[in-house]
């Protein structure tokens, strides 16, 4: 047997299925996110037009077009530093959320909070987003990629679950404050700090998986109303 036929023995290739399948779920989420980002940003630099493919444009989904992207552009970023702030974000907020509610019901949530982000950005700004609006909701020609309305969905999750639990601004980790007052400042802020300046950012997206952080969180601390208080005894 020649080494090549070696390398792809089938038992080496299940034995690397079975390591990959048992690392965490947000692992392989910042594998996956960094693998196509990476990807997208250099077929990006040689196909301009190839942003269709990945990033989503409410317009190409009210025409029926590239509906794949309501799920690829939260596994897709503009440029490095997007990504890794990101890929931090979801690694220190996923991490704990994972534990709490397990590797199934976290993955579901993540792609669920992500697909509805972006389905609420595609309808405001399709129906809102014209002259003033448009720096409120986003246009329907504005392209969009990034994790941040998934990851605002987990930083929702908290505000349900642990809301008293201390949350930290990667640009300020002197400055902490409660999660139910942290997370709904930081997208206030960021929202009108953004129409001020006129920056392009998914406010509607982070928003979208607010809620549907605050909304599976208010299910799970109605289903599991005893180890949702031993949770809060934990983390005070």
């Amino acid at each position: 047997m020649n080494s090549s036929q070696q390398v792809w023995h089938p038992a080496k290739i299940n034995n690397l299925f079975m390591r990959f399948s048992n690392l965490s779920v947000v692992i392989i989420l910042i594998i996956t996110t960094s693998v196509i980002s990476i990807a997208g940003l250099i077929l990006l630099a040689v196909i301009p037009d190839s942003i269709n493919y990945f990033a989503l444009k409410p317009s190409n989904i009210l025409a029926g077009k590239y509906l794949w992207t309501l799920v690829v552009h939260f596994f897709s970023h503009g440029n490095f530093f997007h990504l890794f702030i990101n890929m931090f974000v979801l690694f220190s907020l996923g991490s704990l959320s994972e534990r709490i509610i397990g590797r199934k019901r976290f993955f579901l949530f993540y792609i669920t909070a992500g697909i509805f982000a972006g389905l609420l950005s595609v309808i405001l700004s399709g129906l809102l987003g014209y002259g003033a609006l448009e720096k409120v909701f986003g246009g329907p020609a504005t392209y969009m990629v990034g994790a941040s309305g998934a990851i605002f969905a987990i930083a929702g999750l908290f505000v349900m679950l642990l809301p008293k639990l201390r949350f930290s601004i990667i640009f300020l980790p002197f400055l902490s404050l409660p999660a139910y007052i942290m997370v709904p400042l930081v997208l206030i802020i960021t929202w009108v700090v953004t129409i001020a300046v006129g920056l392009s950012i998914g406010n509607v997206a982070h928003f979208g998986g607010f809620l549907t952080g605050l909304a599976y969180g208010y299910y799970l601390r109605l289903k599991y109303q005893k180890k949702v208080k031993l949770l809060e005894r934990v983390f005070k």
